[in-house]
């Protein structure tokens, strides 16, 4: 014991705690996760022995907050890879200050790694035990020109980069300081760069060979379908590698199967296997394939939303396309409406009727955060379309989509001990209730005379499975089956897929669509893009390129789009890099064409019922102001006016809050008063946006019994320049001259 007690004194025995921490734990868990590349390995040594250096022998009050910072970030890194297949960005470190989020995103399973989760926490504790019983030792740091060996293992790092390129995941090659370390100093780089050389040329930007509409394909079939419906399915997260034909067609190496009844349907009908996904986020999953555009490469507003103040735009969808043809058109989600403001977007697409988690009175199997498992959905989808069929005169368009595979993942009892996660099991019960609403979908004949695609909105993501994020799957089952092929070849996205259901319908598309037709043949390669999972990825028909968060850009022969395995070329930055960055700037040109104010309009002026229970920000939100954009130096002013339907005398409590990347913001915005039956509820507030805010989001919360009614909730944005200006003007002020609101502005103001 006097030995253990004097060992436990020893300076030596704190620094080995906290090189168990940085070092050890990181790249045990990196082997025993399969992240074995040794670029990752490389980024552990390199950040956590430059942490090391830093902080041993220091004092308890310095190392211990960041020692625990550290673990957070190795912990959650590790559950978001886990969880969706992606590397946090910076915008994710919000998400660990709340405490609802996090909650939430654990509710129901806990974690995926509790093991390493306890391992950080004795780790951690026994070093915090350490550096107290030392505090008073007095013994001298660690030099810092020892920090030249890290910095060597950075250099390293870099240079072996460039010169032996791997296509492994960021994960695999980076942990996440070492990733925000690299894509600091390349923005820093930059920002320098443009200072040094001032203003330069402009690049020469061409995007016809990605805007464009293509038809020029040799048909498949002879003619118009012979379907007079259109279903389509739209399965949440699911990436196209969980689809053995697809596998088999691009040669993949991931081949557990998750969804083999989905498979063996695959196997009847066309299924596209090289088939892009262009982006993350339901609401662009869902804009890309009924508007026939691209929706956002970024993380500003999702055009979805930019529709709500652009009716010519939202005429050309596809839901607004079948409408003007005689066909009466729906939607039917197995979550809350509200969210993304799909009770307004859906609608303004052309869907005359949109229905949300409300619509359901069968009894759901599961208690599921987000809405309806995806068993009951099925069983209510399956009902839905029987009433659709009541009225055989009139074609009908239905566009489905689950919610049962998103975090956190949830499947019964059976399922979960027949699967290794819960994220495994919520597939594989998925694959069952899709399989088995396809088998009732035949029973009834469904099949005869209505066009059937099933997709995903997005890619959940696999890990060690390259380009997982982008790949996804069309299958389509279609009357004349026997003249279509069983396998589609060539690329396509979920840009297409308006332009193929109006072409199997012989209707025209409008000329500002964009994409090829599915139901065509075509002998050349094409030009698409994506942007998931941090990498803008554009292929040209030979060549992939996938841009990374250090503005390298890499270059992989490959006619697929999705591929395995390819061909390395080399790399390139600079003007080659900005010229495809500004490609993708271009087909994100917003739909309000970069008009200096911005108007939004969220009320439905529909009942919304309440609870009586304490809400949840995300999936008891009542409105649906969700991932704003609001400028820089701007002034945005909300109205926001309510009146109570049916409400009891206690009336209702209201609550307002604001977030950016979903992380709770100050802004003035004044106490609600309670809202009763005689008293309607009318706040008006403003603030100005003296930097961009990005992800930006109203989340509106409500108790009460009864329900109640938003009449208005209008968001508008104008320069902050004009607000001032229109002010000065309406006290009499003398007239600012236009010239003085175009200069720079001064320090600290926008």
């Amino acid at each position: 014991m006097r030995f253990l007690s004097r060992w436990l004194q020893q300076p030596i025995s704190a620094s080995l705690a906290l090189a168990s921490l940085l070092l050890l734990i990181p790249m045990l868990s990196r082997y025993f996760f399969g992240w074995t590349q040794p670029f990752g390995y490389l980024s552990d040594l390199t950040i956590g022995s430059a942490l090391l250096i830093l902080l041993a022998r220091r004092s308890l009050w310095l190392s211990v907050p960041i020692a625990l910072f550290w673990s957070v970030l190795t912990l959650s890194s590790a559950e978001l890879i886990s969880a969706v297949g992606r590397m946090p960005e910076v915008g994710d470190l919000h998400y660990l200050t709340d405490a609802q989020f996090v909650s939430r995103s654990t509710e129901g399973n806990g974690l995926n790694h509790p093991v390493l989760a306890g391992v950080l926490l004795l780790n951690l504790l026994v070093f915090a035990l350490l550096q107290f019983r030392q505090r008073k030792a007095g013994v001298q740091p660690v030099r810092l020109r020892w920090l030249l060996l890290p910095l060597t293992l950075f250099i390293s790092h870099n240079l072996l980069q460039a010169r032996i390129p791997s296509d492994a995941a960021q994960w695999a090659q980076f942990n996440l300081p070492h990733k925000l370390l690299v894509a600091g100093i390349n923005s820093a780089s930059a920002q320098l760069d443009s200072m040094l050389n001032g203003d330069q040329p402009p690049v020469a930007v061409d995007i016809s060979a990605l805007s464009r509409l293509d038809l020029n394909g040799a048909p498949l079939l002879s003619g118009p379908g012979k379907a007079r419906n259109v279903l389509i399915v739209t399965l949440e997260g699911i990436p196209g590698a969980y689809i053995e034909p697809s596998r088999h067609a691009l040669r993949s190496r991931y081949h557990e199967d998750l969804m083999p009844r989905l498979s063996a349907w695959a196997h009847r009908g066309m299924l596209t296997s090289d088939y892009v996904l262009h982006s993350h986020q339901t609401i662009r999953g869902l804009y890309a394939m009924l508007c026939g555009d691209y929706a956002k490469l970024d993380s500003g507003t999702p055009k979805g939303v930019e529709l709500l103040g652009q009716a010519q735009r939202s005429e050309h969808c596809l839901p607004a396309q079948l409408r003007a043809n005689g066909f009466s058109t729906h939607y039917l989600q197995g979550a809350g409406l509200r969210f993304m403001a799909k009770d307004q977007i859906m609608p303004r697409m052309g869907f005359e009727k949109t229905l949300g988690r409300d619509w359901f009175k069968n009894d759901a199997y599961l208690e599921f955060p987000w809405g309806m498992d995806d068993k009951a959905y099925f069983e209510g989808a399956l009902n839905y379309i029987e009433q659709l069929r009541q009225t055989p005169d009139k074609p009908w368009m239905l566009t489905l989509l689950t919610v049962g595979t998103h975090q956190p993942y949830s499947a019964p009892a059976d399922y979960l001990q027949r699967y290794s996660t819960p994220k495994q099991a919520a597939v594989a019960y998925l694959d069952d209730a899709i399989s088995d609403f396809l088998d009732g979908l035949k029973a009834r004949g469904v099949l005869k005379d209505t066009l059937v695609i099933v997709t995903s909105d997005e890619s959940h993501g696999i890990e060690n499975v390259r380009l997982a994020s982008a790949w996804g799957f069309n299958l389509i089952l279609a009357p004349e089956q026997e003249q279509l092929p069983a396998l589609k070849t060539g690329t396509y996205g979920h840009v297409d897929l308006t332009v193929s259901i109006l072409d199997y319908l012989g209707l025209a598309p409008p000329q500002d669509l964009i994409g090829r037709s599915m139901l065509r043949d075509y002998s050349t390669g094409r030009s698409i893009i994506s942007y998931t999972n941090g990498l803008l990825r554009e292929h040209d028909g030979t060549v992939l390129t996938e841009c990374d968060f250090q503005n390298v850009c890499r270059r992989y022969a490959s006619t697929r789009f999705i591929s395995d395995r390819a061909e390395y070329l080399g790399r390139f930055t600079g003007v080659q890099a900005q010229a495809l960055s500004q490609r993708a700037a271009l087909l994100d040109q917003s739909l309000q064409h970069n008009q200096s104010s911005l108007s939004y309009q969220f009320a439905n002026n529909r009942p919304i019922k309440l609870s009586v229970e304490p809400g949840n920000d995300w999936a008891d939100n009542l409105v649906g102001a969700q991932y704003l954009l609001l400028p820089k130096g701007s002034h945005t002013q909300v109205t926001l006016r309510i009146r109570a339907v049916g409400l009891d005398a206690a009336g209702a409590h209201l609550q307002l809050k604001a977030k950016e990347y979903e992380r709770d913001v100050s802004l003035p915005i004044p106490e609600l008063p309670i809202l009763t039956a005689d008293q309607p509820l009318e706040v008006e507030f403003a603030f100005d946006n003296l930097d961009a805010r990005k992800a930006f989001s109203f989340h509106l919360l409500g108790q009460g019994n009864g329900a109640i009614e938003i009449i208005d909730f209008s968001v508008d944005t104008v320069p902050l320049n004009a607000k001032l200006l229109a002010a000065q003007q309406e006290d009499g002020a003398p007239e600012i001259e236009p010239e003085a609101l175009l200069d720079d502005p001064k320090p600290g103001n926008p």
